[in-house]
């Protein structure tokens, strides 16, 4: 419930993984089912290849100990890792991403038990190269780059090299960098909002952006980035408020979320410090000068954000939003004023410890 939108899951509730599939176990025996297989999105984060399992972590661990005996094999997902694990005795898998694995999973039942008596799986590499496209979807794919080729293939600009989304030790990329200033600039005049903040999810930039020949890039490498289409809103938050925003960043103290800041905002965060005090707001400054706790800031963030998304709940305090264009149209025009784009030295977010 809280890495998705709070106003597409309105009136849904959201139960215990393991406690929901023990519930139905007796249900699926009462109709003589033997054989179950779960197939789950939460997962885990491997150590190993693609597959192995060695020194598995992350929520997938507890939620498959706690199943019925009766659960035999579970198929898992969400963190884009591959693996072959035996957790408690069950066989459980994830492919990666994108397309990349076909998980192959071979089961053997009892014909008079009608249960799982051996499970075991390979994650194969879908060799693009070697294999022949198949005509129908090949076809499917071509009338819709026909529709969409006008669009998609606008001229961005270009840039001086591939602007990563992968952050540093401190939580920041070059590319979610680039994001925040374009947001920023989208909502910085008092017609757009007066922003002079703004700050984005990562887990909303979704591809590096990679130049083509002489740099260019295109309106589909932006939207590649950026394709939830989401709303810029504009609100007023305190410093103090800003403070406990980015407090939440590690609400998941395994999967923490740092935002995305733009060019003349930076702040300074302590991992030895406990949940609730790892910002420091003395370190916490706009333009050089600190933020001042009583005093308010024009903020920009994504409408996901603003409603509560990614547990980030402060930004729901904020006063007088005021609701602008979308994200990948505001980085579509920051890349057309400003182009060739290239990564700037990362000193906005400083970790120390």
């Amino acid at each position: 419930a809280a890495i998705v939108s709070p106003a597409g899951i309105a009136g849904l509730e959201f139960r215990d993984e393991a406690e929901t599939v023990n519930a139905l176990v007796p249900q699926l025996k009462s109709r003589g089912v033997e054989a179950i297989v779960v197939l789950i999105h939460q997962g885990g984060e491997p150590a190993g290849d693609y597959n192995e399992c060695p020194a598995i972590t992350g929520p997938i661990v507890d939620i498959v100990r706690k199943f019925d005996p009766a659960v035999d094999v579970v198929v898992s997902g969400h963190t884009h890792r591959a693996y072959i694990c035996n957790i408690d005795g069950r066989l459980v898998t994830s492919g990666d991403k994108y397309g990349t694995l076909v998980t192959a999973i071979d089961l053997k039942l009892d014909p008079v038990t009608r249960d799982i008596v051996a499970a075991k799986a390979e994650n194969v590499i879908v060799a693009n190269a070697s294999l022949a496209r198949d005509p129908e979807q090949t076809a499917l794919i071509d009338a819709y780059d026909k529709l969409s080729a006008p669009i998609a293939n606008r001229p961005a600009g270009s840039v001086t090299q591939t602007l990563s989304r992968v952050p540093n030790e401190a939580g920041e990329s070059a590319l979610g960098d680039i994001i925040a200033d374009a947001q920023l600039l989208a909502t910085r005049d008092a017609k757009d909002g007066s922003a002079v903040i703004a700050l984005t999810n990562p887990g909303g930039i979704r591809t590096d952006i990679v130049p083509k020949e002489n740099g260019a890039i295109t309106f589909g490498d932006v939207f590649a980035s950026q394709p939830f289409r989401n709303r810029l809103v504009t609100m007023t938050l305190t410093g103090s408020q800003l403070k406990d925003l980015l407090e939440q960043q590690w609400l998941d103290p395994k999967r923490p979320r740092i935002l995305q800041v733009s060019n003349g905002f930076s702040y300074t965060w302590d991992a030895s410090k406990p949940f609730g005090e790892r910002v420091s707001l003395e370190k916490m400054t706009l333009g050089g000068r600190p933020i001042e706790p009583g005093s308010g800031y024009r903020v920009t963030l994504n409408d996901y954000l603003a409603v509560g998304g990614d547990g980030f709940t402060v930004a729901k305090q904020g006063t007088a939003p005021q609701y602008g264009g979308y994200d990948a149209d505001a980085l579509f025009a920051f890349f057309r004023a400003h182009g060739p784009v290239g990564p700037l030295p990362p000193r906005r977010i400083l970790r120390v410890n």
